[in-house]
């Protein structure tokens, strides 16, 4: 058994992950009682000046991580990916008109089946083809369409945007499902017009989700939509149209605390950047695994691997594995295999210790 802090395991769940411990303990604190209101932050009340304080403090700590101009909103909502799935179109997308959709896996094909309930949508690149094993490169974008969508890193298979598509006309942005690699470096959010991303990853618990959307695309106004769905009535009221997830919001500000503690977000990828190496390496080495990713392409989010033996047994490394300390390597349903997600909050040690893992079991089946 591997030690850790409070015989806790090393969790490599593709989401809700493991978050730092540091943040798990201030939350620990704050579950009881928050000093400077003598109650627990779940019993606080939204209005409140505490909480009015932390939502205002998390907003300015992402606009320092990321860089964010004034150009930009900042607002905070419910229903994670799913609900942007529709909110995007419902905003943005005019009347007859048409979006441009890369296709990348799971997420994204979720996402252009909400978009075809609402308008057209061209999909200029997808690696379907190959069980979404690359991030297609030759794209044939329209011309006319009104934005440009990518799931910048795809959780069930592995593969992340390096660099992001840029956009050929004008009147065309942007749009970035960030949910599973948000916070784990530096971006350029001028590049974008809109940015999405559920908190489970690297942000903080499930039931918050962020929006960063450029001001001048808020007021559009292209179609009768239920006043819930509209962009503009989340900025126009803060994030407290409805109310919002406290706790939730709290935790995120105590994660955005962390990320500026260890260096922001160009220390945070290069810590990222040496996990994910560490673990390609030694999958790429070990004679009993291999990575059906294409390499240009592999996600330092989320790490797929299978045997190269089928007559081994996922099962049977899995249960080796949770007797060491490492739980939550099963591959996603529709992949099989394994899947270790090495986000923000897990350890080098974590990695390391899968490693040993690999390699003690390649000792005892060679």
């Amino acid at each position: 058994m591997t030690d850790t802090p409070y015989n806790r395991r090393y969790n490599f769940s593709a989401g809700p992950a493991c978050l730092p411990l540091p943040v798990l303990e201030q939350a620990q604190r704050d579950l009881i009682c928050l000093p400077e209101c003598g109650a627990s932050v779940l019993e606080i009340s939204h209005r409140s000046a505490t909480f009015k304080g932390i939502l205002a403090s998390a907003r300015t700590r992402l606009r320092r991580l990321l860089g964010i101009s004034d150009e930009y909103d900042v607002f905070f909502m419910q229903g994670g990916s799913r609900l942007q799935f529709s909110m995007v179109p419902m905003n943005l997308l005019p009347e007859n008109g048409y979006a441009d959709y890369i296709d990348t896996g799971s997420w994204s094909a979720k996402a252009i089946v909400e978009c075809k309930r609402v308008g057209g949508v061209n999909i200029i690149g997808s690696s379907k083809d190959s069980l979404y094993s690359y991030i297609p490169k030759d794209l044939i974008q329209s011309g006319k369409s009104s934005y440009l969508h990518i799931t910048s890193n795809n959780t069930i298979y592995g593969t992340q945007f390096k660099e992001y598509p840029l956009v050929n006309n004008d009147k065309c942005f942007l749009v970035a499902d960030m949910s599973s690699d948000i916070l784990s470096k530096p971006i350029d959010v001028s590049k974008f017009g809109l940015i999405y991303a559920g908190a489970q990853k690297n942000m903080g618990p499930a039931g918050v989700t962020l929006v960063i959307i450029r001001s001048d695309l808020v007021e559009i106004n292209h179609r009768d939509i239920p006043t819930m769905m509209k962009y503009s009535t989340h900025v126009s009221k803060d994030s407290m149209f409805n109310t919002p997830p406290v706790f939730s919001v709290c935790v995120v500000n105590e994660t955005l605390k962390w990320i500026k503690s260890i260096g922001g977000l160009h220390q945070m990828k290069t810590i990222n950047e040496s996990k994910a190496s560490l673990l390609y390496d030694e999958i790429d080495r070990n004679t009993l695994f291999k990575s059906p990713v294409n390499v240009e392409d592999r996600s330092t989010m989320n790490v797929p691997f299978i045997f190269y033996d089928n007559d081994l047994k996922d099962e049977e490394f899995l249960k080796f594995c949770e007797k060491r300390n490492l739980r939550t390597l099963k591959g996603h349903r529709s992949v099989g295999g394994f899947r270790a997600s090495i986000y923000n909050a897990m350890p080098e040690a974590g990695v390391e210790a899968l490693i040993a893992a690999m390699q003690e079991y390649e000792h005892i089946n060679s």
